[in-house]
């Protein structure tokens, strides 16, 4: 069929054509903001799920929402940068959100006081490194933002921006994707700033989206994040939203699909919506009409596992040693679950000590998670079987070892 009227999207983060099986987190997400425009408060929340589960999508989703609200928007992707260089991010960020809550010409008194406390917030950045370019040409606070702590900074920082959002009808609302970069402090500094604007009832909240242990992180960082945020996790679609998602697209383009097109689809897929944004866009190269068969889409099978292997999964394993590309074939040669350390390491012929720091790097590199003590899970649904098709067998390296330390 024609290639430009291909209604599916396989890219990371793009919206597709039908968002399903999220109404009722969009619902929540309405209700937050309705509440705080009222001067109420409620539950922020941070959205955790595997990889291409449509987290990205789902903040994209949100950011709609605050914009036929008028609220304004903060969006930024997390990496793993140091303290310096998250206030430099930061601070450009919200100069931003503060131009776009009140333009210069308008600034009120609440408005010209973000101004000078955001200035401060600037000036607290280590200057070997690079202080931000972009003043705001006002004098800085005094005693305001310029604690030199990222925690006590940031918190100052939002109230005064949330302060100046009410006085003009309007509110902000982080939106933070990949949390899991965070560095703990960082983490650490956004929840009790959020935790303050709650406290003093200002139109500002925080959503951030992330991988499962985000929630543990959180409570790490501080014991009341469980109050403060709500952790909601999403995950594959049911089969009839699945369902949904294939047919609709298609449907707009004069295209039918068979009903055992879409149950093989969705065993296929077991219904992961970027998973079924792949099939879908290959299972269209591949149907010469508009009536899509279960031929059609076992045709499309074999593209749609090698475009998965060469950019989804191999992006991941490539980044691996030879010793975390062993780790990640004993677990998937136990199975698609979250395994037992011990287990794994058995399967290698090691102990669970001695390749506990590889578990740890892949943890760290965000290539698996602990859904619970003592169990890692592959963060990226069907890596198992990536695994399987990439290393038909497993080789172990040899264990370098450690050279003792030098005396004195």
């Amino acid at each position: 069929m024609d290639q430009v009227l291909n209604p599916y999207t396989p890219n990371a983060g793009a919206t597709p054509e039908l968002v399903v099986g999220r109404d009722e987190l969009l619902k929540e997400f309405e209700t937050l903001l309705r509440r705080l425009a009222r001067g109420r408060t409620d539950q922020s929340m941070i959205v955790t799920g595997l990889r291409g589960v449509g987290k990205t999508v789902l903040l994209g989703e949100f950011r709609q929402i605050a914009d036929d609200f008028k609220w304004k928007v903060l969006e930024l992707e997390a990496s793993k940068h140091d303290d310096n260089h998250f206030r430099q991010t930061l601070y450009s960020k919200l100069r931003a959100s503060l131009f776009q809550v009140s333009p210069r010409a308008r600034w009120g008194e609440r408005a010209k006081n973000a101004a000078q406390v955001l200035q401060s917030f600037s000036l607290t950045v280590d200057p070997t490194t690079g202080a931000p370019t972009l003043s705001l040409d006002v004098e800085p606070a005094e005693g305001l933002a310029d604690h030199g702590d990222l925690t006590l900074d940031l918190t100052d920082v939002l109230v005064a921006i949330g302060e100046a959002a009410a006085d003009h009808g309007t509110g902000l609302v982080l939106l933070f994707d990949e949390v899991q970069f965070l560095s703990r402090f960082q983490l650490e500094a956004i929840i009790q700033a959020i935790h303050k604007t709650v406290q003093r009832k200002l139109p500002v909240t925080f959503v951030g989206a992330g991988l499962p242990q985000i929630a543990e992180l959180a409570g790490d960082a501080k014991s009341y994040a469980e109050r403060l945020f709500k952790f909601p996790r999403i995950g594959s679609l049911e089969e009839d939203d699945a369902a949904r998602a294939l047919a609709e697209p298609a449907l707009a383009e004069g295209a039918r699909f068979e009903q055992d097109a879409l149950e093989r689809a969705f065993k296929l897929t077991e219904g992961y919506p970027y998973f079924i944004q792949e099939l879908g866009y290959q299972v269209w190269m591949v149907a010469n009409d508009q009536v899509i068969t279960l031929g059609d889409v076992e045709d499309a099978k074999d593209a749609y596992e090698a475009k998965l292997d060469e950019s989804f999964f191999r992006v991941r394993l490539d980044r691996a040693t030879q010793l975390q590309i062993a780790y990640m074939r004993a677990m998937a040669e136990l199975g698609p679950e979250s395994q037992k350390a011990a287990d794994v390491a058995a399967v290698m012929g090691r102990e669970s000590t001695q390749l506990a720091p590889t578990r740890s790097e892949l943890i760290a590199m965000g290539l698996l998670y602990t859904p619970s003590h003592g169990y890692a899970g592959f963060t990226v649904p069907h890596f198992d079987r990536f695994m399987l098709r990439a290393v038909p067998e497993l080789e172990v390296p040899k264990l370098q070892k450690r050279r003792p330390k030098k005396k004195g």
